[in-house]
């Protein structure tokens, strides 16, 4: 769980959780989320990111492989159209996605077997199947579990308690980044990587037994029960479905690039995981501090507002590495990683208060299934097709291979942004001022 920091203004806390506000039942329902939230961040950040790019070089992937490995996630989004219909036919949620959970865990962490267990051979066919078993039961679980946590968390104080609770599980992950690189530093290779999945499989077992304590909500139904009329709704309405389209396209144009800057860092430019985890840091570290803007600035401005003012950033992260033509590598990789902080930060927090946030709550399932679907497939082309481009620049001019591909698909995010993002996101009114 989210999914996927430094000391949070005791002023903020307050506020968060002012009790007239909030009644005692709702303060222990958001501790209970904070506290889940830790273990989860903890094994996530040792089983993905740079760890799940030098794991996978180890098992030996080449830049093609990693690229479907790193997008095939998001493309089992499709199946929560599936699942947002037959949700509906449960009265609570808790059980199956308590469930769900534990696939995933189970699965995603016996992948750290694979080099004891199988001849090398099958390594890398090994990880592809019980890595997308592991991400189609946690499609549903995260499905669930967003379902679960709008009803949860108060309208009033989503977007503040989500920007405090993004930058404490932040900062937990920034910790986590920075001595995984360390350790992998030290035990290079498959010592290293057992070290990682040890201490990942023991915040799995942490992270589950906190889900019973999850409160278990009454579900509001949609007043639609067939299956076709349920899908319609979310594409009925214009100015959701115009904002997700627009959206996918937007995260094919940044996965292209941006799930790739690891590999790019490994095994394009040869920098070491220390460092490699010190860029992802340093990139948690302004996300942290995003987090907690971001949120507070969504109390006074709409989440399509904010959401426009978040890409130009994540293009100016691309962009950045341009500047590798003129400065040394270590502080353009720096420049690049914070503005990606900044930017995704933002982003994917406005993104998931955009789901629960502006759709009908009896048909928020169907909602957020439809958005992780369009997106996903999005976001499952966008890395494919940028592994495949690494590969064939192999034989491209250095320029071309350490920032080239970088620079123009940022060129074009800054153009897209600017062309048809105000006009989606902010309505032809504001976009013509």
């Amino acid at each position: 769980m989210k999914t996927s920091k430094e000391c949070i203004p005791i002023k903020a806390v307050r506020v968060a959780y002012r009790p007239q506000r909030l009644t005692s039942r709702h303060r222990k329902h958001l501790l209970i989320a904070n506290w889940e939230g830790v273990p989860a961040v903890t094994y996530q950040t040792l089983l993905g990111g740079p760890f799940l790019t030098g794991y996978l070089l180890y098992l030996g992937a080449e830049s093609g492989m990693i690229g479907f490995v790193l997008a095939v996630t998001t493309f089992f989004n499709i199946i929560q159209i599936l699942t947002a219909y037959l949700v509906q036919r449960l009265q609570y949620r808790k059980k199956a996605m308590i469930i769900s959970t534990a696939l995933n865990r189970i699965l995603w962490g016996t992948t750290g077997l694979i080099p004891f267990v199988f001849d090398r051979e099958w390594w890398i066919p090994v990880f592809l199947v019980l890595y997308s078993a592991a991400f189609i039961a946690g499609t549903v679980s995260g499905m669930l579990w967003t379902s679960v946590i709008s009803d949860m968390v108060p309208a009033k104080v989503r977007g503040r308690y989500f920007g405090i609770r993004n930058t404490m599980l932040n900062a937990l992950g920034a910790v986590v980044l920075f001595a995984g690189g360390l350790i992998l530093d030290w035990y290079p290779g498959g010592k290293g990587f057992l070290i990682l999945f040890a201490v990942a499989w023991v915040a799995m077992a942490a992270n589950l037994p906190l889900f019973f304590l999850y409160p278990d909500p009454p579900f509001e139904r949609s007043k639609e029960t067939r299956f076709w009329p349920m899908v319609r709704k979310p594409l009925s309405d214009q100015p959701f479905i115009k904002s997700t389209l627009f959206l996918g396209g937007w995260l094919f144009l940044q996965t292209l690039v941006v799930p790739l800057y690891s590999y790019a860092m490994l095994d394009v430019l040869e920098i070491s995981y220390s460092v490699v985890s010190m860029m992802t840091v340093s990139q948690t570290a302004v996300m942290m501090i995003g987090f907690y803007v971001w949120g507070n600035l969504n109390a006074r401005f709409s989440n399509r507002t904010l959401l426009f003012w978040t890409l130009p950033l994540i293009a100016a992260s691309s962009m950045a590495w341009g500047l590798l033509s003129v400065l040394p590598v270590i502080p353009v990789l720096l420049v690049s990683h914070m503005l990606l902080g900044a930017g995704v930060g933002g982003f994917n927090q406005l993104a998931f208060n955009f789901m629960i946030g502006d759709t009908p709550k009896g048909d928020r399932p169907m909602f957020i299934a439809m958005y992780s679907a369009i997106t996903g497939v999005a976001a499952f082309l966008g890395p494919l097709i940028g592994g495949q481009v690494f590969k064939l620049l192999l034989d491209a001019p250095e320029w071309m291979q350490h920032y080239g591909f970088q620079l123009l698909v940022g060129v074009l995010m800054l153009l897209t942004a600017w062309l048809l993002g105000r006009r989606v996101l902010l309505g032809e009114k504001q976009a013509a001022l």
